[in-house]
């Protein structure tokens, strides 16, 4: 079976609970699976499953994980972020471009926000002055409202 074939084969349609409450229903009043696919808009086949399964609400798996075109280029990536940790996305954008990337932006900006080091917090330098030598200002006027 082909790649395309499979996909479609392994894919279901979504039944809300309130289509499948309606679908059994139809079916008890004794409406053909044709008439009810009619009715509802789905598929025959669609009707039959959920008249086969019941009022069970079908239970969907998790995905599949699916590869990127960015896939092959991660090594790089955290190479490049290792050796340069404040190169932006749009830099590194460019230079995938040029090593035969053809994804786009988004997806990189979202992956390098996954393995990009966390930025270490500044230091703060005090210094403490004398009475008198230094002095403060606020830079904006204080309004008594009324």
């Amino acid at each position: 079976m082909s790649d395309d074939a499979s996909f479609y084969a392994e894919r279901r349609v979504v039944v809300r609970l309130g289509e499948i409450v309606m679908i059994l229903e139809l079916h008890r009043q004794g409406v053909t699976v044709s008439g009810i696919a009619r009715q509802v808009g789905l598929d025959r086949k669609t009707v039959r499953r959920c008249i086969a399964d019941g009022l069970e609400p079908p239970v969907y798996g998790p995905r599949k994980a699916r590869t990127t075109q960015l896939h092959r280029f991660e090594p790089y990536l955290r190479e490049r972020l290792a050796a340069f940790p404040q190169l932006t996305g749009r830099r590194l954008l460019r230079e995938l471009r040029d090593l035969g990337y053809a994804g786009g932006y988004t997806i990189l900006t979202d992956f390098l926000r996954g393995i990009r080091p966390p930025e270490t917090a500044s230091f703060e330098l005090r210094f403490e002055t004398p009475p008198g030598r230094q002095a403060q200002v606020d830079s904006f006027p204080n309004r008594v409202h009324r």
